[in-house]
């Protein structure tokens, strides 16, 4: 029973850990990614996109996917401690964020800003860990069916 408490502790201990690393990452965006639409989504009037360099947005793109991606698998590891369950999380994060990405790309670069709302949200799933919020009641779901 002690060693069981213990082992919750520790977990919790973790898990609080991850989600502060993600909640740095949101707080300091503005200093570790390049991301002229943080600005520009603020506006309400806003209708002309912002200038960007696209080397340098996309590869900010993929390393904040990439930083929310790894910590989401740590919490998912964390949570159910099933190797197999991380690596399918990890193909579909890699899937999810080449849709993403092109749908990101083919609306910025083929469609004007009246279609702004819809770069919004292909933007925020890829900047923000959304998918873990998925996973996690998703994947408890499917053990607690299993166990049946």
């Amino acid at each position: 029973m002690l060693q069981k408490l213990l082992n919750n502790k520790v977990q919790i201990v973790q898990l609080v850990f991850l989600v502060g690393l993600l909640t740095l990452v949101r707080a300091f965006e503005n200093q570790l990614f390049y991301d002229p639409f943080l600005d520009y989504f603020k506006l309400e009037n806003a209708s002309v996109y912002p200038e960007t360099d696209s080397l340098k947005l996309y590869l900010s793109l993929f390393f904040r996917y990439f930083l929310n991606t790894i910590t989401s698998l740590a919490i998912l590891y964390v949570i159910f401690k099933d190797v197999g369950l991380v690596k399918f999380s990890a193909v579909l994060y890699a899937l999810f964020f080449i849709v993403l990405l092109i749908g990101f790309y083919l609306y910025l670069n083929h469609f004007d800003e009246s279609h702004k709302m819809i770069l919004f949200y292909i933007r925020r799933f890829l900047i923000q860990p959304i998918f873990i919020l998925l996973f996690i009641p998703g994947f408890y779901f499917q053990a607690q069916s299993e166990k049946k």
